[in-house]
Protein backbone atom coordinates (compact mmCIF):
# COMPACT_ATOMS: atom_id res chain seq x y z
CA UNK A 1 0.00 0.00 0.00
CA UNK A 2 1.07 3.58 -0.91
CA UNK A 3 1.27 5.21 2.46
CA UNK A 4 3.51 8.11 1.40
CA UNK A 5 3.69 10.73 -1.97
CA UNK A 6 5.82 13.85 -2.25
CA UNK A 7 3.84 16.64 -4.00
CA UNK A 8 6.68 19.00 -4.95
CA UNK A 9 7.44 22.99 -5.42
CA UNK A 10 6.85 23.94 -8.87
CA UNK A 11 7.62 27.25 -8.44
CA UNK A 12 8.42 30.39 -6.21
CA UNK A 13 5.91 30.67 -3.46
CA UNK A 14 4.99 27.27 -3.51
CA UNK A 15 5.86 24.74 -1.13
CA UNK A 16 6.58 20.80 -0.61
CA UNK A 17 3.92 19.18 0.45
CA UNK A 18 4.69 15.37 2.02
CA UNK A 19 1.48 13.57 3.09
CA UNK A 20 1.69 10.30 5.06
CA UNK A 21 -1.23 7.88 5.21
CA UNK A 22 -2.19 5.91 8.07
CA UNK A 23 -4.07 3.00 7.10
CA UNK A 24 -5.75 2.05 10.83
CA UNK A 25 -7.28 5.78 10.94
CA UNK A 26 -7.58 6.40 6.86
CA UNK A 27 -5.89 9.48 8.16
CA UNK A 28 -3.22 12.17 6.17
CA UNK A 29 -0.51 13.47 7.84
CA UNK A 30 1.08 16.54 6.32
CA UNK A 31 4.92 18.29 6.57
CA UNK A 32 4.91 21.60 4.40
CA UNK A 33 8.03 22.81 3.79
CA UNK A 34 9.69 25.76 1.89
CA UNK A 35 12.09 24.55 -0.46
CA UNK A 36 14.18 27.93 0.28
CA UNK A 37 14.76 28.18 4.09
CA UNK A 38 13.76 24.43 4.73
CA UNK A 39 11.41 25.36 7.18
CA UNK A 40 7.99 23.38 7.53
CA UNK A 41 5.21 22.95 9.56
CA UNK A 42 3.84 19.50 10.70
CA UNK A 43 -0.06 19.42 9.88
CA UNK A 44 -2.58 17.03 11.69
CA UNK A 45 -0.23 14.70 12.99
CA UNK A 46 -1.17 11.07 14.61
CA UNK A 47 -0.91 9.97 18.12
CA UNK A 48 -0.99 6.15 17.75
CA UNK A 49 -3.94 4.16 20.16
CA UNK A 50 -5.22 0.81 19.85
CA UNK A 51 -8.57 0.58 21.20
CA UNK A 52 -8.33 -3.15 21.48
CA UNK A 53 -5.31 -3.04 24.34
CA UNK A 54 -5.16 0.48 25.20
CA UNK A 55 -1.87 0.66 23.54
CA UNK A 56 -0.52 3.96 22.87
CA UNK A 57 2.52 4.45 20.87
CA UNK A 58 3.99 7.44 18.52
CA UNK A 59 5.33 5.92 15.66
CA UNK A 60 3.66 8.08 12.94
CA UNK A 61 4.75 11.08 14.94
CA UNK A 62 8.46 9.33 14.75
CA UNK A 63 7.97 9.17 10.88
CA UNK A 64 7.65 12.62 11.03
CA UNK A 65 10.58 13.14 12.60
CA UNK A 66 12.40 11.04 11.01
CA UNK A 67 11.78 13.01 7.70
CA UNK A 68 12.32 16.08 8.93
CA UNK A 69 15.68 15.16 9.94
CA UNK A 70 16.26 13.50 7.12
CA UNK A 71 15.43 16.47 4.78
CA UNK A 72 17.31 18.82 7.13
CA UNK A 73 14.39 20.85 7.90
CA UNK A 74 13.17 22.80 11.03
CA UNK A 75 9.78 22.71 12.12
CA UNK A 76 7.68 26.12 12.83
CA UNK A 77 4.88 24.92 13.85
CA UNK A 78 2.85 21.79 15.01
CA UNK A 79 -1.21 22.52 13.46
CA UNK A 80 -4.15 20.95 14.04
CA UNK A 81 -6.99 21.57 11.56
CA UNK A 82 -9.99 20.86 13.68
CA UNK A 83 -9.96 18.45 16.75
CA UNK A 84 -10.48 15.24 15.24
CA UNK A 85 -12.64 12.46 15.90
CA UNK A 86 -10.89 9.46 14.38
CA UNK A 87 -7.35 9.49 16.17
CA UNK A 88 -5.55 11.15 18.94
CA UNK A 89 -3.45 14.13 17.94
CA UNK A 90 0.22 13.87 18.45
CA UNK A 91 0.94 17.71 18.37
CA UNK A 92 1.63 18.25 22.08
CA UNK A 93 4.08 15.49 21.49
CA UNK A 94 6.02 16.73 18.23
CA UNK A 95 5.76 20.45 20.13
CA UNK A 96 7.67 18.90 22.99
CA UNK A 97 10.09 17.38 20.70
CA UNK A 98 10.73 20.09 18.25
CA UNK A 99 10.04 23.12 20.49
CA UNK A 100 7.48 24.45 17.86
CA UNK A 101 4.42 26.23 18.71
CA UNK A 102 1.10 24.52 18.48
CA UNK A 103 -2.19 26.01 16.72
CA UNK A 104 -6.02 25.23 15.74
CA UNK A 105 -8.83 27.65 15.14
CA UNK A 106 -9.97 29.83 17.51
CA UNK A 107 -13.61 28.03 17.88
CA UNK A 108 -11.87 25.35 19.32
CA UNK A 109 -13.31 27.05 22.37
CA UNK A 110 -16.82 25.73 21.73
CA UNK A 111 -16.03 22.54 20.76
CA UNK A 112 -14.32 22.15 24.45
CA UNK A 113 -17.54 23.91 25.76
CA UNK A 114 -19.49 21.48 24.41
CA UNK A 115 -17.37 18.28 25.28
CA UNK A 116 -16.50 19.93 28.65
CA UNK A 117 -20.27 18.78 29.05
CA UNK A 118 -20.25 15.54 27.78
CA UNK A 119 -17.81 14.13 29.96
CA UNK A 120 -18.64 16.06 32.75
CA UNK A 121 -15.33 18.12 33.19
CA UNK A 122 -16.25 20.95 35.57
CA UNK A 123 -13.18 22.32 35.96
CA UNK A 124 -11.90 22.03 32.71
CA UNK A 125 -10.48 24.89 30.91
CA UNK A 126 -12.35 25.50 27.88
CA UNK A 127 -10.31 28.97 26.93
CA UNK A 128 -8.16 27.17 24.29
CA UNK A 129 -4.74 27.91 26.87
CA UNK A 130 -4.10 23.61 25.69
CA UNK A 131 -2.66 25.60 22.24
CA UNK A 132 0.38 28.27 21.80
CA UNK A 133 -2.22 29.89 19.41
CA UNK A 134 -5.47 30.22 18.29
CA UNK A 135 -6.06 31.25 14.41
CA UNK A 136 -9.32 33.40 13.32
CA UNK A 137 -10.88 33.62 10.09
CA UNK A 138 -7.76 36.02 7.54
CA UNK A 139 -4.91 35.38 10.13
CA UNK A 140 -1.86 34.93 8.51
CA UNK A 141 1.64 33.62 9.48
CA UNK A 142 4.79 32.05 8.19
CA UNK A 143 6.55 29.24 7.20
CA UNK A 144 9.62 30.35 5.92
CA UNK A 145 9.79 33.08 3.32
CA UNK A 146 5.88 31.05 2.65
CA UNK A 147 2.93 33.18 4.03
CA UNK A 148 0.16 31.13 5.04
CA UNK A 149 -3.43 32.33 5.54
CA UNK A 150 -6.58 30.58 7.63
CA UNK A 151 -9.67 29.87 6.39
CA UNK A 152 -13.00 29.17 9.20
CA UNK A 153 -14.18 26.20 7.28
CA UNK A 154 -17.14 25.15 10.09
CA UNK A 155 -19.63 22.46 9.10
CA UNK A 156 -17.84 18.86 9.67
CA UNK A 157 -17.07 20.31 13.13
CA UNK A 158 -17.50 24.02 15.00
CA UNK A 159 -13.86 24.52 14.71
CA UNK A 160 -12.35 23.93 11.72
CA UNK A 161 -10.46 25.66 9.51
CA UNK A 162 -8.46 25.40 6.12
CA UNK A 163 -4.65 26.31 5.72
CA UNK A 164 -3.59 27.62 2.56
CA UNK A 165 0.00 27.85 1.70
CA UNK A 166 1.05 29.54 -1.35
CA UNK A 167 -0.61 27.34 -3.92
CA UNK A 168 -1.57 24.53 -1.19
CA UNK A 169 -4.74 24.52 1.29
CA UNK A 170 -4.79 21.53 3.35
CA UNK A 171 -8.76 21.01 3.44
CA UNK A 172 -9.14 18.58 6.36
CA UNK A 173 -12.32 16.77 6.64
CA UNK A 174 -14.58 19.24 3.87
CA UNK A 175 -13.76 17.63 0.99
CA UNK A 176 -12.90 13.93 0.20
CA UNK A 177 -10.99 12.54 -3.31
CA UNK A 178 -13.85 13.39 -5.65
CA UNK A 179 -14.50 9.64 -5.88
CA UNK A 180 -15.45 9.59 -2.25
CA UNK A 181 -16.95 13.19 -2.05
CA UNK A 182 -17.47 15.27 1.21
CA UNK A 183 -17.60 14.80 4.86
CA UNK A 184 -20.31 14.02 7.31
CA UNK A 185 -21.91 17.10 9.36
CA UNK A 186 -23.56 15.20 12.33
CA UNK A 187 -21.23 15.40 14.90
CA UNK A 188 -21.97 17.25 17.72
CA UNK A 189 -21.75 21.16 16.63
CA UNK A 190 -22.06 20.01 13.06
CA UNK A 191 -23.86 21.72 10.12
CA UNK A 192 -24.41 20.82 6.70
CA UNK A 193 -25.77 24.09 5.74
CA UNK A 194 -22.14 25.66 6.85
CA UNK A 195 -20.40 22.45 5.93
CA UNK A 196 -21.53 23.39 2.18
CA UNK A 197 -20.98 26.91 2.37
CA UNK A 198 -17.21 26.21 3.38
CA UNK A 199 -17.13 24.10 0.21
CA UNK A 200 -17.90 26.87 -1.91
CA UNK A 201 -15.66 28.82 -0.05
CA UNK A 202 -12.47 26.24 -1.21
CA UNK A 203 -13.71 26.33 -4.12
CA UNK A 204 -13.51 29.65 -5.09
CA UNK A 205 -9.47 29.50 -4.52
CA UNK A 206 -7.74 29.49 -7.91
CA UNK A 207 -8.71 26.34 -10.55
CA UNK A 208 -4.93 24.88 -10.09
CA UNK A 209 -4.86 25.27 -5.91
CA UNK A 210 -3.58 22.12 -4.65
CA UNK A 211 -6.20 20.64 -2.49
CA UNK A 212 -5.11 17.96 0.47
CA UNK A 213 -7.33 15.74 2.50
CA UNK A 214 -7.38 14.81 6.07
CA UNK A 215 -8.44 10.82 5.12
CA UNK A 216 -8.80 8.57 2.29
CA UNK A 217 -11.19 5.89 2.58
CA UNK A 218 -10.21 4.30 -0.98
CA UNK A 219 -13.37 3.37 -2.44
CA UNK A 220 -13.03 0.17 -4.81
CA UNK A 221 -10.12 -0.25 -3.54
CA UNK A 222 -7.69 1.57 -4.80
CA UNK A 223 -4.51 2.90 -3.15
CA UNK A 224 -4.26 5.84 -1.09
CA UNK A 225 -4.85 9.53 -2.56
CA UNK A 226 -4.88 12.19 -0.69
CA UNK A 227 -4.19 15.55 -3.60
CA UNK A 228 -6.53 17.02 -5.89
CA UNK A 229 -7.03 20.40 -7.59
CA UNK A 230 -9.93 22.73 -6.76
CA UNK A 231 -10.43 22.54 -10.99
CA UNK A 232 -10.96 18.22 -10.28
CA UNK A 233 -13.39 18.74 -7.20
CA UNK A 234 -15.52 21.24 -8.59
CA UNK A 235 -15.90 19.43 -12.18
CA UNK A 236 -16.04 15.89 -11.11
CA UNK A 237 -16.84 15.57 -6.88
CA UNK A 238 -19.56 13.07 -7.08
CA UNK A 239 -21.21 15.40 -4.05
CA UNK A 240 -21.10 18.59 -6.03
CA UNK A 241 -20.75 18.07 -9.46
CA UNK A 242 -23.19 18.56 -12.46
CA UNK A 243 -25.59 21.34 -10.85
CA UNK A 244 -25.81 20.37 -6.66
CA UNK A 245 -27.34 23.29 -5.02
CA UNK A 246 -26.87 23.82 -1.20
CA UNK A 247 -30.46 22.39 -0.89
CA UNK A 248 -29.34 19.00 -2.79
CA UNK A 249 -26.32 19.02 -0.96
CA UNK A 250 -28.18 19.47 2.68
CA UNK A 251 -30.21 16.79 2.21
CA UNK A 252 -28.09 13.91 0.62
CA UNK A 253 -25.51 15.17 3.16
CA UNK A 254 -28.36 14.69 5.97
CA UNK A 255 -29.59 11.20 4.62
CA UNK A 256 -26.25 10.18 4.66
CA UNK A 257 -25.32 10.77 8.06
CA UNK A 258 -27.95 9.81 9.31
CA UNK A 259 -26.85 5.94 7.85
CA UNK A 260 -23.51 6.32 9.43
CA UNK A 261 -22.21 5.20 12.91
CA UNK A 262 -19.96 7.17 14.64
CA UNK A 263 -15.97 6.67 14.39
CA UNK A 264 -15.03 4.20 16.74
CA UNK A 265 -12.81 6.38 18.29
CA UNK A 266 -14.92 9.55 18.57
CA UNK A 267 -15.67 9.49 22.31
CA UNK A 268 -11.64 7.48 22.93
CA UNK A 269 -9.95 11.45 20.95
CA UNK A 270 -12.17 14.02 21.72
CA UNK A 271 -11.00 13.80 25.53
CA UNK A 272 -7.15 13.82 24.28
CA UNK A 273 -7.67 16.31 21.34
CA UNK A 274 -9.82 19.04 23.71
CA UNK A 275 -6.93 18.92 25.81
CA UNK A 276 -4.53 20.12 22.51
CA UNK A 277 -3.21 16.42 22.20
CA UNK A 278 -2.52 15.28 25.56
CA UNK A 279 -3.19 12.17 27.04
CA UNK A 280 -4.81 12.13 30.47
CA UNK A 281 -2.65 12.45 33.20
CA UNK A 282 -1.60 9.47 35.44
CA UNK A 283 -3.28 8.70 38.27
CA UNK A 284 -2.45 7.43 42.09
CA UNK A 285 -1.40 3.83 40.82
CA UNK A 286 0.78 5.81 37.58
CA UNK A 287 -2.04 4.33 35.07
CA UNK A 288 -3.74 6.84 32.52
CA UNK A 289 -7.47 6.34 32.11
CA UNK A 290 -9.73 7.36 29.45
CA UNK A 291 -13.76 8.14 30.41
CA UNK A 292 -16.12 6.94 27.96
CA UNK A 293 -19.47 8.76 28.52
CA UNK A 294 -22.34 6.21 27.85
CA UNK A 295 -25.57 7.12 25.40
CA UNK A 296 -23.82 10.41 25.13
CA UNK A 297 -24.39 10.56 21.43
CA UNK A 298 -27.91 9.71 20.73
CA UNK A 299 -29.60 8.50 17.73
CA UNK A 300 -26.06 7.67 16.18
CA UNK A 301 -26.60 4.30 13.94
CA UNK A 302 -25.12 1.18 15.23
CA UNK A 303 -23.07 -1.03 13.28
Amino acid sequence: MNTFALSASTGAGRPDVAGFFDPRTFSVQYVVSDPVTRKCAIIDPVHDFDEKSGATATHHADELLAYVKEQGLEVQWVLDTHPHADHFSAARYLSEKTGAPTAIGAYVTDVQTLWKGIYHWPDFPDDGRQWDRLFAEGDTFRIGELEARVMFSPGHTLASITYVVGDAAFVHDTLFQPDFGSARADFPGGDAHQLWRSIQAILALPDETRLFTGHDYMPDGREPQWESTVREQRETNKHLAGGVTEDDYVAMRNARDSELPMPKLILHSLQVNARGGRLPEPEANGKRYLKIPLDALEGAAWE
